[in-house]
């Protein structure tokens, strides 16, 4: 059986396949895979998101400029979130998610 970290690392490689490739390019994310993915798949970053805000979300991801995300950028996007959280749980300890 494969430890937490392992897990967590094949659902983020499968979460990107999940939504990639719908429309055009199997291995990158267009401006509506992304919001899918993220209205889906992270719905409490994700409510309030504008279509001028997904707009900047996808120009700041998109290093190459071929107004796609590949799994570098999403990956990138993802190590982003994971220090917003790191950083909030520092501040606020006791929000901290607990194993059972």
């Amino acid at each position: 059986m494969a430890c937490p970290l392992e897990q967590a690392l094949a659902v983020m490689v499968a979460t990107f396949h999940k939504y990639s490739g719908n429309e055009g390019d199997k291995y990158k994310l267009n401006k509506q895979e992304l919001k899918e993915l993220l209205t889906k798949e992270l719905p409490s970053f994700s409510t309030k998101t504008s279509e001028a805000s997904l707009q900047q979300l996808m120009s700041h991801l998109d290093c190459n400029s071929d107004n796609e995300v590949d799994f570098q950028e999403y990956v990138t996007f993802l190590a982003c979130m994971a220090m917003m959280c790191n950083e909030f749980f520092q501040d606020y300890p006791n929000k901290m998610p607990r194993s059972k």
